[in-house]
């Protein structure tokens, strides 16, 4: 750290004097064939030259090394000093450390510094480390090592200094920016000197703050004497001064330096200085302080000369001498800081990181704690995330806020998510970002055309400053747009908060798309495990069972009773309900429509078959009932003709596909257990699993009978295949039947039009699930019989498994309640859709007759139970 901090810090063309003896003979050196040698031989060994060097150079040496390494001797330029170039170190993007509580990142961080802190212009305390290692910017009761003047150097006395040649002094001045990186204590004893030297009796060192029109200087370190302490100094008020306002603001402007006899004599002398600090001025020398690209960072001046004298040339020459040492402290000051504040900035950045990496839950509490980071470096009244649709450019499909008043809450602390949309959207600066792409800091909101002042109204809330930047995924893609608003103090958001926001931005888009990628392989991995154990369960039908399938004569639908709205299957064996379905799909000119190949249409059909559980109800004879009542209300109403051959096709593969794989549990219980289905599908549960299989057994080898369809009518039938197998849940029919009831009521219906047809399929399907409410009673009966017994089954299991209390439908405690429940059954589902069916077509009154049939029978053991009920209890 020392050699590194004398090589930045050593150098004036003053300091050649040092080793100019041991120089004088360069230029002979230089070519002298034998000494080319020797030169080539050194850089051919540095180990040889770095360890001789180690041995035997002395501390003249080294000085003149680090003399000849300093600032290069264009750091004088028309006698002003200036300071050499910073190496394009990007000052804007310094962030702050922050540390979180916890150890792991996912709570509100502890802010130890604010992005305001970082647009002083240096003088920050430096970069320490404490005793675990960890960085931090707490200030400790005493300096480090490498701060402190005393643990390497005694300084010398006032009286001791002015015993000094120039020379002396130089070499005083040297160890001084050696031991010292501090850039007020460096400064301030650099300014003591000079005051030595030029007979001052004051001097102030001033800053140039701020960019374009806002720069201003600002007092460093004002009045500084040979007497005063840096302590004392330090506690004397900043003084701002306007650019181009007095002696200084003239000399920063202009870029000259000045001499001034007397200073209430030149008209730009600011007699406010005088009044406010109560010293009057009388001579002053004012220089400017320069970069390497002539722009001026700073105004140094003397004042006073002691004798009521005036300074003269040589006094102004001394003092450009000397504020060249001010520039390199400057200089090294300002490198040294800058390299803290980019570890500061890495650190801010690793730590965001950190806490966005180690732990990808779920997508609101990443975005709160983006948030809360944010937050608390930038302290603002409202912080927001917007993200988009992935379709609809400019649309908001969620919008995240933290607000200050969140932060001030005692429930804070334990807050794991942000605000989902509390407050009004200013749609027309956060669409622009997010459709442009561009950056938007608005200083006032009302004077940009972009903001809705109608966001405001009935709010106790106003917007004034916003600072929005879109949010782009590993792909750069517009993904959302975080937006920050009103900066506290009523300060506008600088671009130093530009650069900080978009930082955040990035990882802001990379947290989101980690964690979206997270949910999405967290589905991948249920889905896989429910993949795995349908199959485990489950296997295609074999292409010899097909090919004997296929061998069979199928009889007619009149043998199979398939037009009879009254159908039962308990005569039926099992290969017998699939030659049934190879006749509907014969009659209804399927096969020979969609050029089906009959060995894969009853493979298909054995397949679908084989994926359907042994469950007491939800098994394949239910789906074969269905499928018949399907085809015997579009034959019958002959339908086919308004819905088409595509449309009846779907409806009915959606009929024997539409409880595949069902596990005897509804989707309640799937959220109850929390199953891996549950996990997959957050809506339709089982419905949408039941769908995935139809697809899987259309896909699979041997059961593609959809082969010869164009791709169009492809499309088509899966499209309307999934809405039909989704209708069958009754949350879904619900949903669709009041549009239905409202279109058959008002007898506006026009079958022609798509969406009044998709409304018929879906109360078909309903209609067909539970057409069993319909059936002479003998069958109802019997079919009521195996529902409550799967009902019972599922109640057991939560019971004995999930320890909770089943509802009185799968309670078998309450099966003397039945009747009854068959009775609400009738009244709130079944009722409502036969009477719509039985008005839109005279020959499904059948329906309607027999489901009220069952009613009054439901209704009369009902009315016994309750009887007897009361004959038991005496009443």
């Amino acid at each position: 750290m020392t050699a590194e901090v004398l090589r930045n810090t050593f150098g004036t063309s003053n300091l050649e004097e040092v080793s100019q003896d041991s120089l004088r003979n360069r230029d002979s050196w230089i070519n002298d064939p034998d000494w080319s040698k020797v030169e080539a031989w050194l850089d051919e060994h540095p180990d040889f030259s770095m360890d001789y060097f180690l041995r035997k150079a002395t501390r003249s040496m080294v000085d003149a090394w680090l003399v000849s390494h300093s600032l290069p001797q264009s750091t004088v330029s028309n006698g002003v000093p200036v300071l050499s170039e910073l190496d394009n170190l990007n000052s804007a993007n310094h962030h702050a450390q922050q540390a979180s509580r916890g150890g792991s990142g996912a709570t509100t961080p502890v802010r130890k510094i604010s992005a305001q802190e970082f647009e002083k212009g240096g003088l920050l305390k430096p970069f320490v480390t404490t005793i675990d290692g960890s960085p931090t910017f707490i200030t400790f009761g005493h300096p480090p090592d490498y701060m402190s003047t005393s643990a390497r150097h005694h300084r010398k006395s006032r009286t001791e200094l002015k015993q000094l040649d120039e020379r002396e002094l130089i070499f005083e001045l040297v160890k001084d920016i050696c031991n010292d990186l501090d850039i007020r204590s460096l400064c301030h004893k650099i300014l003591q000197n000079v005051s030595i030297l030029t007979g001052a009796d004051r001097c102030s060192l001033f800053l140039v703050q701020g960019e374009g029109a806002s720069r201003c200087l600002v007092s460093k370190l004002f009045d500084v004497c040979p007497h005063s302490t840096l302590q004392e100094v330090e506690k004397k008020e900043e003084i701002k001064i306007s650019w181009g306002s007095g002696i200084v603001g003239y000399v920063a402007e202009s870029g000259e330096a000045v001499n001034i006899p007397d200073a209430y004599k030149d008209s730009r002398f600011n007699h406010d200085i005088d009044l406010m600090t109560g010293y009057k001025t009388r001579s002053m020398i004012c220089m400017p302080i320069k970069d390497a690209n002539g722009d001026v960072i700073g105004v140094a001046q003397v004042i006073n000369k002691y004798g009521d004298s005036t300074f003269n040339s040589h006094d102004s020459q001394v003092f450009s001498s000397y504020l060249q040492f001010c520039g390199i402290g400057l200089r090294n000051a300002q490198l040294y800081e800058r390299s803290q504040l980019e570890v500061k900035r890495n650190q801010v950045l690793l730590d965001l990181a950190k806490m966005i990496f180690e732990e990808q839950s779920t997508l609101e509490h990443t975005v709160y704690r983006i948030l809360s980071h944010t937050y608390s470096l930038i302290k603002c009244e409202r912080c927001q995330v917007l993200l988009l649709h992935e379709k609809s450019m400019g649309t908001f499909t969620r919008v995240f806020d933290l607000d200050h008043k969140d932060v001030e809450s005692a429930e804070f602390e334990n807050r794991l998510s942000p605000g989902d949309g509390r407050f009004p959207l200013n749609i027309g600066i956060t669409w622009h970002v997010a459709t442009t792409g561009e950056s938007v800091n608005i200083v006032n909101a009302y004077e940009d055309h972009r903001f809705d002042p109608s966001v405001d109204e009935g709010q106790d809330f106003g917007h004034k400053t916003i600072l929005a930047m879109p949010i782009r995924n590993a792909s750069s893609k517009i993904i959302g747009v975080i937006q920050l608003v009103n900066k506290f103090d009523d300060l506008p958001f600088t671009k130093n908060d530009e650069n900080f926001v978009e930082a955040f931005a990035i990882f802001c888009g990379l947290g989101i798309h980690n964690t979206n990628v997270y949910e999405k392989t967290v589905l991948a991995m249920a889905k896989q495990r429910v993949t795995l154990e349908v199959l485990s369960y489950h296997a295609t039908a074999s292409s010899e069972d097909a090919t004997k399938l296929s061998s069979l004569s199928v009889p007619s639908a009149q043998a199979y009773r398939l037009y009879d709205l009254k159908f039962n299957d308990f005569g039926l064996e099992d290969p017998e309900t699939l030659q049934a379905c190879l006749r509907m799909f014969m009659d209804l000119d399927l096969i020979q429509r969609f050029h089906v190949d009959y060995h894969v249409l009853c493979r298909w059909l054995l397949s679908v078959k084989k994926n359907y559980r042994n469950v007491t109800y939800h098994n394949w004879r239910h789906a074969f009932n269905v499928a018949q009542m399907m085809f015997a209300i579009v034959t019958t109403t002959e339908w086919w003709r308004y819905l088409g051959e595509m449309e009846v096709l779907a409806l009915i593969m959606a009929c024997l596909c539409h409880d595949l794989d069902h596990r005897g549990t509804n989707n309640s219980f799937q959220i109850k257990a929390s199953s891996p289905l549950a996990q997959l599908y957050s809506t339709s549960t089982m419905e949408r699993h039941h769908f995935d299989q139809c697809l899987m057994i259309l896909n699979s080898q041997g059961c593609q009978i959809l082969t010869n369809v164009t791709s169009d009518e492809y499309s088509r039938i899966i499209k309307i295949l999934e809405e039909c197998i989704l209708s069958t849940d009754l949350a879904v029919y619900f949903r669709k039947r009041v549009g239905f009831f409202d279109l058959v009521n008002s007898k506006v219906y026009n079958w022609s039009d798509d969406s009044d047809r998709e409304l018929l399929r879906g109360m078909m399907m309903t209609a067909c699930d539970v057409a069993a409410i319909t059936k002479p009673w003998e069958t109802q009966y019997k079919v009521a019989e195996l529902i409550a017994a799967e009902f019972f089954e599922q109640g057991d299991i939560e019971k004995n498994e999930l320890n909770i209390t089943p509802i009185d439908m799968m309670n078998r405690e309450k099966k003397d309640q039945l009747p009854a429940m068959q009775v609400s059954f009738i009244d709130t589902i079944c009722l409502p859709v036969y009477e719509a069916f039985a008005s839109l077509s005279d020959r499904l009154i059948t329906l309607l007759n027999g489901c009220i049939s069952n009613r009054n029978r439901w209704l009369e053991l009902s009315n016994f139970s309750e009887s007897e009920d009361d004959f038991k209890n005496g009443t």
